[in-house]
């Protein structure tokens, strides 16, 4: 099993940086020329004309879906992303975008079948930690080749398919790499004019792709136009447990947006984001109230054991949120009776006590960056043990690289913490 923090050799190796860096061009050369047609798409099964594809395409496209899964061990990754990766993907989906109408969709667009093969021949290989002859990056360069006229076209299935090989590259990046991988596709939903309430599956791909970038500044491209006092509203016109569950992704976002706004303004000096004592006084006690409101709307979900998947993260991005804005409280500020609410260490022993309640794997991978908010605050040794078994069993299971944190949080601890064979998640 795969438990060091030094990259394998597939970030390393000369092809994957070449295409990754294609890639990288070919998007933002995409986003920057030109607004796609909004009368259909080829990739999304109805070309830019609003015809039906001829028998002879349907065909070729047929039999060369066919050959892509004859091919080596190409249907067992399939299977297995449809059994491990696509649950992933679709947390906050009840509709499950990505097990269900995104395979269909690959039925007709070999680039995107591509980019599902990699994806989850690069969960594989990441649990069963191989080191050389990597499947995935043959498999993610015939993506990018397939993908480049795809690109030239505007065709919307380019969506899902740069949001998948984004996943992909982001499970064994470093975190300091994550940046660029993110950006690319932020560049395509706002050409694209893609948001959180685009509906139907390219709203289920922007939701996928905010999890993934969080806590990062996409808090504005979740509703472009509109000013932030109108989300609380958009949010109840499109209720549901899984709309509830990405109102948390949003608020996150949004806390994240504050406190990097806020730095800027204090430690740089930059004053164009205004966000003086008064302006983050103003937008801290908003967030803060929207977070409890976020709180008493969540009927949807049980309180502890969480029945419906996005209840699991979304409640630990409540908590997450709410840690980093106590940690970032203005002077002088009062909460009136805040009760265990008003204490970060509560909602840090809620984080860890979701995670070690609630194992499924999507949301596993989606508790990292929640744990070490959290792990940085508790104080006892056996909680650090604890956190670090955690954390090592995420990426024994998933093959996502998680363990790089645990060294972080061992600087904060001030200690080691010993490994351990046993495993805290089966």
């Amino acid at each position: 099993m795969s438990t060091t923090l030094s990259p394998d050799e597939f970030v390393l190796d000369p092809g994957y940086l070449a295409f990754q860096e294609e890639l990288r061009c070919l998007i933002f050369h995409t986003a920057q020329t030109a607004a796609p047609s909004r009368e259909g798409s080829p990739g999304l099964g109805i070309p830019p004309d609003g015809t039906s594809f001829s028998p002879e395409q349907q065909q070729e496209t047929q039999a060369q879906v066919k050959a892509i899964l004859s091919t080596g061990r190409h249907v067992e990754y399939l299977k297995n992303y449809v059994a491990e990766v696509a649950p992933w993907l679709d947390m906050f989906d009840s509709s499950r975008t990505f097990t269900i109408q995104v395979p269909n969709l690959a039925q007709r667009c070999p680039a995107l079948l591509y980019a599902i093969l990699a994806l989850s021949a690069r969960q594989i290989e990441r649990k069963e930690g191989k080191q050389h002859s990597f499947d995935s990056l043959e498999l993610y360069q015939e993506a990018i080749r397939l993908l480049n006229p795809l690109l030239q076209a505007k065709d919307l299935a380019i969506i899902p398919i740069c949001v998948i090989l984004c996943c992909l590259e982001m499970m064994s990046a470093s975190p300091h790499d994550w940046r660029k991988h993110l950006e690319g596709c932020a560049a395509l939903f706002d050409a694209f004019g893609v948001n959180g309430f685009s509906g139907g599956m390219l709203q289920a791909v922007f939701w996928c792709y905010a999890r993934m970038g969080h806590p990062r500044q996409h808090g504005q491209l979740a509703l472009p136009g509109s000013p932030q006092f109108q989300a609380a509203h958009l949010f109840r016109e499109h209720a549901s447990p899984d709309m509830h569950a990405n109102h948390a992704v949003f608020l996150c976002a949004q806390v994240c947006e504050l406190i990097a706004d806020r730095t800027r303004f204090v430690e740089l000096g930059d004053r164009t984001n205004g966000c003086d004592a008064p302006c983050f006084e103003r937008r801290w006690v908003a967030l803060w109230d929207s977070l409890q409101a976020w709180l008493v709307d969540a009927q949807p979900f049980p309180q502890i054991l969480f029945v419906h998947w996005a209840g699991i993260s979304s409640n630990q991005l409540y908590h997450t949120a709410c840690i980093l804005l106590l940690g970032y409280a203005p002077a002088g500020l009062r909460l009136q009776d805040p009760g265990h609410v008003g204490s970060a260490v509560w909602h840090a022993k809620c984080i860890c006590g979701i995670s070690f309640t609630n194992p499924h794997r999507g949301c596993l991978n989606n508790a990292i960056q929640p744990l070490w908010i959290a792990g940085r605050l508790l104080s006892h040794r056996s909680e650090h043990v604890l956190i670090a078994k955690l954390i090592r069993s995420i990426e024994n299971m998933t093959g996502w690289a998680t363990c790089w944190r645990i060294s972080d949080l061992e600087v904060a601890w001030g200690h080691a913490v010993p490994r351990s064979p046993r495993r805290v998640l089966k």
